[in-house]
């Protein structure tokens, strides 16, 4: 591999994930321009770029959703490749083609991969074609109520309505009857609409007890492809993952090889390129169903990193500049676990966000613990924009001893001046059910 696959990256982005790539960056030699809005003015990913060019103001629509001032910033700057993290235009088919047309290298999938798997009708399609397993549903959106209901009674209640242009753990209903689906069709597609931009749903059937289970994969332009083990994100609430970990403690090494293969299988369908994330429901039986992919490197790629020693940001960089991925399928070896917890700035309580002044702040430390943040002591946390602050990863020789490591670093976080969500992860690793794996996607639901 190239020590320094690029002269100059750009990061579309803002937050923790700015600062991972910008540290990426510089140890590959590589220089970076952050942007910012006007509210992200004394953000820590503007300071640690070698340059860094304000786009606008703080909402996300005059700024970092701009395609325009983005591709702009890049050309003034002389940046050769964008790196565009994850949230944002991170899955944005038409900012990725954009790169391409302006002769900008994109540090991510082809617009094509953006977009055969950013619908997820589309996506369920392809799976169904590669011979991905899949739930009971509709392959393509149901064009109205009668239609919904028809299929609902096809495959049986409960039922999930999924916005076809859906993402983040917005645009899922789960339906119980066909009285309640007749009273809110119209309007979980106008939520759709107002939300995403496209109001298609489309139906498939409701697990009772499942699990949350994805796979890292990377892929190259030579025709390599590699998984890097699951992540376990069963722990969420309201569809947002609040804690991941890998391996999971309920997948064994032939589960993994099957998921593994599936994923695979599926990146191979449409030429994949570059990272990406393949999620599965996982039945309590070890039935596995794809859900959707995830065409952009993940908030909880640390856990990956830390139990396979793959630094996933060097590798979409290597790999997007043209290089070979730089280990085979047969270098993945998962025996240790790693733990992350995402940070809020929110109530512990009622997880009402929670913007403000940070008044003290100490980040806990030690063998085996890693804090992924953007926030210092007298850092104010705009309102503006997604509430996570930071990432608690822990990582040991097993998944008991990541559990007490975890506690531990837990109880030396100390955030003042705001509310974090940190005493509620207290909570869950204090719980029984967590410490034995005994859970569900209902847990917090469940416990709370």
């Amino acid at each position: 591999m190239s020590p320094r696959p690029f002269k100059k990256v750009l990061i579309a982005n803002r937050g923790e994930i700015a600062l991972r790539v910008i540290r990426a960056c510089h140890e590959l030699g590589i220089q970076t321009v952050a942007v910012y809005s006007k509210a992200d003015e004394n953000s820590l990913h503007v300071k640690l770029a070698d340059e860094a060019v304000c786009i606008g103001p703080a909402p996300s629509s005059q700024s970092y959703l701009s395609i325009p001032k983005i591709v702009t910033a890049a050309d003034i700057t002389g940046a050769d490749a964008i790196h565009p993290g994850y949230g944002f235009l991170s899955e944005n088919a038409e900012f990725a083609r954009t790169c391409e047309e302006c002769g900008i290298r994109f540090i991510g999938p082809t617009s094509e991969n953006i977009q055969a798997m950013g619908d997820k009708t589309r996506a369920r399609a392809i799976a169904k074609k590669a011979g991905v397993p899949l739930l009971p549903g509709t392959v393509e959106a149901v064009p109205d109520l009668e239609s919904a209901i028809e299929e609902a009674n096809t495959i049986g209640y409960p039922v999930i309505l999924k916005a076809a242009a859906g993402g983040g753990g917005r645009g899922i209903y789960v339906v119980r009857s066909e009285d309640e689906l007749s009273a809110n069709y119209e309007r979980m597609v106008q939520e759709a609409k107002s939300a995403f931009g496209n109001g298609a749903m489309y139906v498939e059937k409701f697990l009772e007890q499942p699990r949350h289970v994805e796979i890292q994969v990377m892929c190259d332009n030579h025709g390599n492809r590699v998984h890097l083990g699951e992540r376990d994100c069963t722990v969420q609430r309201r569809h947002q993952k609040l804690i991941e970990e890998s391996p999971s403690p309920v997948v064994d090494p032939d589960l993994r090889k099957k998921m593994g293969d599936c994923a695979l299988k599926l990146c191979k369908s449409v030429h994949y390129r570059n990272a990406g994330t393949v999620e599965f429901l996982l039945d309590t039986d070890g039935s596995f169903y794809f859900m959707e992919m995830n065409t952009r490197i993940q908030v909880e790629h640390p856990v990956t990193e830390m139990v396979t020693g793959i630094d996933l940001i060097k590798e979409q960089i290597h790999v997007a500049a043209g290089s070979q991925i730089s280990f085979k399928q047969s270098d993945v070896k998962i025996k240790t676990h790693a733990i992350e917890c995402r940070v809020n700035a929110e109530d512990s309580k009622t997880f009402a966000p929670s913007p403000g002044k940070i008044n003290g702040l100490h980040l806990p430390g030690g063998f085996g613990v890693r804090v992924d943040s953007f926030v210092y002591d007298q850092y104010f946390v705009q309102p503006h924009y997604n509430s996570m602050i930071g990432k608690l990863i822990v990582h040991a020789p097993s998944r008991q001893e990541a559990i007490t490591k975890m506690r531990q670093a837990l109880d030396e976080f100390v955030i003042g001046g705001i509310r974090t969500n940190i005493d509620f992860h207290k909570e869950v690793f204090d719980h029984p059910r967590f410490q034995s794996a005994e859970y569900d996607t209902h847990f917090l639901e469940e416990i709370r």
